[in-house]
C-alpha cells in the first residue's frame, strides 16, 4: 500500500508541473498590466516602470518562468504584488476556513446524499421516489450565487434568524455550508440511486432472496456495501470540486476563505497569488484522488494494491 501511495505521489509531479506551467503563461495572455494596477491609475510612467523592475515583469517571459520554478522548487510561491506578504501566508491564513467550510459540506452531502439516493431505490415508481427526485434535479438546477442571495434575503434580512456574511459564530457556518452542499447532495442522491438500482438487479442479490434473507440484511450486507465503490469515486470528485465552488459562495457570502481570495487576486492582477491558489487546489485535488483510490480496498478487500 505504502509503495502504491508513493507511486501514486511520484506520477502527479507532472501534473502539478502541468498545471504551474499553463497557469503561468496564461497569465502572461490575459491583457491587463500588473504594475499599472499596483501602481494606481494617478502614477506616472517612470513609478510604474520603477515597479516593473522591482517585481521582475521587465525580464523575458522565459527568465521570468524559470525563476519561478527555481522558487517554486524551494517551497517559495513568491511574494504577493498587492500586500507584499508571502503567498504561503496569505494562503495560509485563509485555507482553514475553506477547508472547515469544505469537510462540512462534503460530510453533509455524503450523508443525506447516499440515504436519499438508497431510499429511492428501494422505493422505486413510488411517490417517496418521485419527491426525492425531483428535488434531486431541483437541486442540480438552482444556481450557487442565487440559491446564496435567497438564503441571506429570507434567513437574514427577513427573519433575522442567521447573520448575513462572515465567520464568527457556528451560525456563520449554516447558510454557507448548506449553499455549497445542495449541489453534491442532489448529485450524490442521483449517482447513488443509480448505483443501488443496479446493484438490486444483480444475481447475488436475487440468490440472498431465495435464501429467505431478511430485506435488512440484504439491504446493508450485499447492496449498500456493493454500491459503496462508485460513490466513494463521486464523493471524492466533489470534495475537489467543492473548492471551485467555494470561489463562488464564500464570495457570495463575504467568507473570508481561499476562494474570495483568488476572486480579489484575479481583480487586482495579483499574480504570485493566484498561482499559488490554483498551486493548492491542484495539489488537493490530487491528494484526494490518491485517499480515494486507497479507500477502494477498504470497501471492497478484494481490491489490493
Amino acid at each position: 500500500m505504502a509503495a502504491y501511495v508513493l507511486r501514486r505521489l511520484f506520477l502527479s509531479i507532472p501534473t502539478v508541473f502541468l498545471v504551474v506551467t499553463l497557469v503561468f503563461f496564461a497569465f502572461q495572455i490575459i491583457p491587463g498590466d500588473a504594475a499599472r494596477m499596483y501602481a494606481g491609475d494617478q502614477a506616472t510612467l517612470a513609478a510604474v516602470e520603477a515597479i516593473r523592475v522591482e517585481l521582475g515583469l521587465d525580464q523575458p517571459v522565459g527568465v521570468q518562468y524559470l525563476s519561478y520554478l527555481k522558487r517554486l522548487s524551494s517551497g517559495d510561491l513568491g511574494t504577493s504584488f498587492i500586500t507584499r506578504r508571502p503567498v504561503t501566508v496569505e494562503i495560509g491564513t485563509r485555507f482553514a476556513n475553506t477547508a472547515i467550510l469544505a469537510f462540512g459540506a462534503i460530510i453533509a452531502s455524503t450523508l443525506l446524499g447516499i440515504f436519499m439516493g438508497v431510499v429511492a431505490a428501494l422505493y422505486r415508481g413510488k411517490w417517496l421516489d418521485h419527491l426525492l427526485s425531483v428535488l434531486a434535479v431541483g437541486g442540480i438546477s438552482i444556481p450557487v450565487f442565487w440559491l446564496g442571495l435567497l438564503l441571506m434575503f429570507l434567513f437574514s434580512l427577513k427573519l433575522h434568524w442567521l447573520p448575513v456574511a462572515g465567520n464568527a459564530t457556528w451560525r456563520h457556518y449554516i447558510m454557507p455550508t448548506f449553499c455549497l452542499s445542495v449541489y453534491s447532495v442532489a448529485f450524490i442522491t442521483r449517482m447513488a440511486r443509480s448505483t443501488v438500482l443496479d446493484v438490486l438487479g444483480s444475481d447475488y442479490v436475487r440468490t440472498a432472496k431465495s435464501k429467505g434473507l431478511r430485506p435488512r440484511i440484504i439491504n446493508i450486507r450485499h447492496v449498500v456495501r456493493n454500491a459503496l465503490i462508485p460513490l466513494i469515486t463521486t464523493v471524492g470528485l466533489r470534495f475537489g470540486y467543492m473548492l471551485g465552488g467555494a470561489v463562488v459562495t464564500e464570495t457570495v457570502f463575504a467568507w473570508p476563505g481561499v476562494g474570495r481570495l483568488l476572486v480579489i487576486a484575479v481583480t487586482q492582477r495579483d499574480i504570485p497569488v493566484v498561482q499559488g491558489i490554483l498551486l493548492v487546489f491542484a495539489s488537493v485535488f490530487m491528494l484526494v484522488n490518491i485517499i480515494v483510490d486507497v479507500s477502494y480496498s477498504v470497501a471492497d478487500p478484494r481490491l489490493s494494491y
